[in-house]
């Protein structure tokens, strides 16, 4: 056996191999293994590593429990409205779900109120007032939005507002602004949809009060008059011309009217529109989305200011929020409804035949009469509900009754025997006892809707609502301009339908434009 090699030792006996780095050789005299040198190295890093991963965690969950923190404030700001079932009969939704967002259109009523407290779904206990509604339609493909404003002085139709069962044929006419003073939210919403067939998806009450704080966050706005202002009144005093407002002086601008203009309620609408304009062109120009202390100040207004309906919670907003921001301000316009001074009070206004154009844009979520769609917006017609899928009900199962609300004698016993023809089985036929109405409408029992698609589908452009109140029985209300009757693709039998002798008195032919203010558009114009 030889002997150990000087300064070595020997292995034990059974034990495994050391390695090199478990015995290091002594290195030559100035030299340093490269290994050594770059542990050295890594040792020296690993200090402000761990600083810096510490420093980063920490600011993530500082970050994570603000974000946190302000999103339970804001969501605490929020007062709901309980609408209940106090929205009665309602239309059916018409236009379809985009092909590429698989997204449906939106739309939201919005009333300015001149208080918070106390307002609630279906009653209006504290006599608040609500002289600004506005309806946002968002399309479906998020690409536009058309902003409505009705002007408060309408006299429209109204449904009884204690009565759910109510509806605008069987209400009284009143101006537009008592339905909320009368009925709150709900009967406002009411109002709307019976006299537009517009289904209305959310519901957002404003307290003008702090409209005023949403200004102030933004860092003022800027507003354009062509004459001075000095009303008393908003104690609003302001020179020709371009000025920048702080959200008091913002609040008087959007209200004042009597010392302005014509002082008529149109001239304050014109006045809010442009004042909408330059909140969005100023949002954009100060980049509100990238300064989060603005924004927060902001939303924290806006939201203490907000009162909505139970399904337009906090993710589904932020929901909306990103699905409309890539919305361009050329494609966001202002429109006001059509009016003429009204014939029984020449103070109040009524809403002429081009308004029809408007809800039937919207109802069928398409660009109003004379206006391009967005860029790259590829025109397809949007399918009727009625037809956009296999109809699933026989005629021959289906109750029917059809009652004559245009006015001509004979227009409902000619389309009972319409569709008589195709295998309905008609239960009666009878004249209305109400003031003449617009177009085909069809009512329905719960668990009637697939019924009534097919009964629709006798009727081109018709409108469905569902009614709880009724049966098994579809209701059809024949009304101006009613289309008579066309065959169904599951008819029953061969026998012709008979030639139409009689023709429901067409509403007037409307003006094939609206004029309407894009979001980008200069605010003095």
């Amino acid at each position: 056996m030889s002997e150990p090699t000087p300064g070595s030792e020997p292995h034990a006996q059974g034990d495994p191999d050391l390695s090199d780095d478990a015995h290091p050789a002594e290195p030559a005299s100035g030299e340093e293994p490269l290994r050594r040198r770059a542990d050295r190295h890594k040792d020296r890093k690993h200090p402000w590593l761990r600083r810096g991963g510490i420093a980063l965690a920490a600011g993530l969950a500082v970050i994570l429990v603000l974000s946190v923190a302000a999103y339970v404030k804001l969501t605490g700001n929020i007062e709901r409205l309980d609408l209940g079932d106090a929205l009665g009969i309602r239309p059916s939704p018409q236009a379809t779900t985009d092909k590429n967002t698989k997204l449906t259109p939106l739309n939201i009523l919005v009333m300015g109120s001149d208080t918070r407290s106390r307002v609630v779904g279906d009653t209006n206990t504290s006599d608040a007032r609500s002289d600004t509604n506005l309806v946002v339609h968002l399309s479906a493909d998020r690409k536009s939005a058309v902003v409505v404003s009705i002007p408060r002085d309408s006299m429209v139709k109204a449904p009884n507002c204690k009565d759910k069962n109510s509806t605008v044929e069987t209400g009284t006419i009143r101006q537009w602004n008592a339905n909320f003073t009368e009925g709150g939210p709900a009967c406002t919403i009411r109002a709307l949809e019976g006299n537009t067939g517009l289904f209305i998806d959310h519901a957002v009450v404003i307290d003008f009060r702090g409209f005023q704080q949403m200004v102030d966050a933004l860092g003022g706005v800027t507003v354009c008059t062509p004459e001075p202002i000095n009303d008393e009144k908003s104690h609003l005093v302001l020179p020709a011309g371009k000025t920048k407002v702080n959200g008091k002086q913002a609040l008087g601008y959007v209200r004042v009217r009597y010392t302005v203009g014509d002082g008529s309620d149109l001239g304050r609408i014109n006045r809010q529109q442009a004042f909408m304009s330059s909140i969005v062109q100023e949002a954009t120009k100060s980049s509100l989305l990238l300064r989060p202390d603005r924004l927060f100040r902001f939303l924290d207004a806006a939201t203490n200011s907000m009162s909505v309906d139970e399904g337009l919670d906090p993710g589904r907003m932020k929901d909306i929020a990103e699905s409309i921001r890539r919305i361009g301000m050329d494609q966001i316009r202002f429109v006001t409804v059509p009016t003429r001074p009204y014939s029984g009070d020449p103070n109040r206004v009524e809403w002429t035949e081009s308004a029809d154009l408007i809800w039937e844009a919207l109802r069928e979520d398409k660009p109003l009469p004379g206006q391009k769609p967005p860029p790259g917006t590829k025109p397809t017609p949007t399918p009727s509900p009625t037809t956009s899928q296999p109809l699933t009900v026989s005629p021959g199962v289906i109750q029917v009754r059809v009652t004559n609300d245009s006015g001509v004698p004979g227009l409902a016993r000619q389309a009972a025997s319409a569709l008589e023809v195709q295998g309905f089985r008609i239960q009666g036929y009878a004249n209305g006892e109400g003031n003449p109405t617009k177009g085909v409408v069809i009512r329905y029992g719960r668990g009637m809707a697939e019924a009534a698609r097919t009964v629709a589908a006798a009727f081109p452009k018709s409108q469905l609502r569902e009614d709880t109140r009724l049966g098994s029985t579809i209701e059809v209300s024949l009304g101006m301009g009613a289309a008579n009757v066309v065959e169904v693709p599951n008819r029953l039998g061969t026998t012709p339908l008979p030639k139409p002798s009689i023709t429901a008195t067409p509403a007037p032919t409307p003006s094939e434009s609206i004029t309407a203010r894009a979001a980008n558009q200069d605010i003095c114009s």
